[in-house]
């Protein structure tokens, strides 16, 4: 059987590769005194509220199942047009939101909607595997640009002026980012923006993290700069419901029919249970228990992030979103024995139990001096797995 040269070109998703790994462990283990702690999934450990579950619920009972507009309930484009109000201070139009099958799916249609065959698009080099491979699913081609620790792992207007060429069509920014969880500061991302507005491209700001945001300066929306940038959202991380599969896009205005009518043609609609859900989202009682939650996650990163740092594995810039860590693991390596962050990730695994995430899939050569720490786990797994990568490391 052919296997077309698309297909061919999407890399294994290394993350989900080691995941198996870890899983298989876990079951051989399960019944030790060291079971396996899980740090390596970008996913949170609390689920949806109460209320979100009973809206699902009653969605079910009353055979509200059926199809829905592409774009969309109406009703949920409206709350989440109040939530960027009421949140961040921005009038988004709900006529803008378009609502998603995930992220995933609102990164594919913006990608198909926009990218030509050969066309380029800027990333930050470490970035989230994923989103390069969407722009390679639409016969584009990711640019990673490297960035430093002194840049926050982001994209500058310089860098991105010095490397757009012929064939560059915009950038592709994440903020907070997967790994690193560090947002680009407001002025480099206007700084940014002008400089691809004054070449016609495209600016295109996955956000789906930025309800996870701990620092005021840049816990702020991208839309907030122009109506012309095109911002990716979802119900997974802030909202806890990762696979209830449900995300959104706010697009300008004359690119909606567009998106539209790629989406009811790829994906029909979102989930019809997971939007009547998420609509018990933006009740003041969800909203009340998902900004507990933000405050647990950031006290997870406060302790856990000094804990790295003294063994040795080395967080450069402090995480102002999100629950990750991006430590370099090059002093561990050499006290293990071990080549780089793949190698140094599976003797964790095996003699600690205590899965992370490599740093092969999130960049190039430098990645692989990185390991990625999910700290969407319980304080209690936290703190077991500070105690055996102490007794490993020192």
């Amino acid at each position: 059987m052919h296997i077309s040269s698309r297909a061919q070109k999407i890399e294994p998703f290394y993350v989900m590769e080691v995941a198996k790994a870890a899983s298989t462990l876990a079951h051989k283990v399960a019944h030790t005194d060291a079971p396996m702690i899980f740090l390596n999934i970008g996913e949170p450990d609390f689920t949806a509220p109460p209320l979100v579950q009973a809206a699902a619920e009653k969605a079910i009972r009353d055979g509200r199942t059926q199809y829905t507009p592409a774009t969309g309930l109406h009703s949920l484009r409206e709350r989440i047009s109040h939530w960027y109000t009421q949140r961040f201070g921005v009038n988004v139009s709900a006529e803008r939101i378009v609502v998603t099958a995930g992220a995933s799916a609102a990164l594919q249609l913006a990608c198909l909607a926009l990218i030509e065959s050969g066309d380029e698009i800027l990333m930050p080099d470490p970035s989230y595997p994923c989103n390069r491979h969407f722009v390679s699913a639409a016969e584009g081609r990711a640019v990673l640009l490297p960035t430093t620790a002194a840049e926050r792992f982001q994209l500058t207007p310089e860098a991105v002026k010095a490397a757009w060429g012929a064939r560059t069509r915009g950038v592709l920014l994440a903020s907070p980012s997967n790994p690193t969880g560090t947002s680009i500061h407001p002025d480099a991302l206007r700084g940014i923006h002008q400089v691809v507005q004054s070449h016609g491209g495209i600016t295109l700001v996955d956000e789906i993290y930025l309800g996870l945001s701990f620092d005021a300066q840049f816990g702020q929306t991208a839309l907030a700069l122009d109506d012309n940038i095109i911002s990716i959202n979802s119900f997974s991380k802030y909202f806890n419901m990762t696979g209830w599969r449900l995300g959104w896009m706010v697009v300008p205005e004359k690119l909606v029919s567009v998106i539209e009518r790629l989406a009811q043609n790829l994906f029909i609609c979102p989930s019809t249970i997971a939007q009547h859900a998420a609509l018990a989202c933006f009740e003041p009682e969800s909203l009340a228990l998902y900004e507990q939650r933000r405050s647990e996650f950031k006290a997870r990163r406060d302790y856990f992030l000094p804990q790295l740092n003294a063994m040795g594995l080395t967080v450069p810039v402090m995480p102002d979103g999100a629950f990750y860590a991006w430590a370099d693991c090059s002093a561990a390596c050499a006290k293990l024995g071990v080549k780089d962050s793949w190698d140094f990730a599976f003797e964790v695994m095996n003699k600690a139990h205590v899965a992370l995430t490599p740093g092969r899939d999130f960049g190039t050569a430098q990645a692989q001096n990185f390991v990625r720490f999910s700290t969407a786990s319980s304080m209690e797994h936290l703190q077991q797995a500070v105690a055996r990568l102490r007794a490993l490391l020192m």
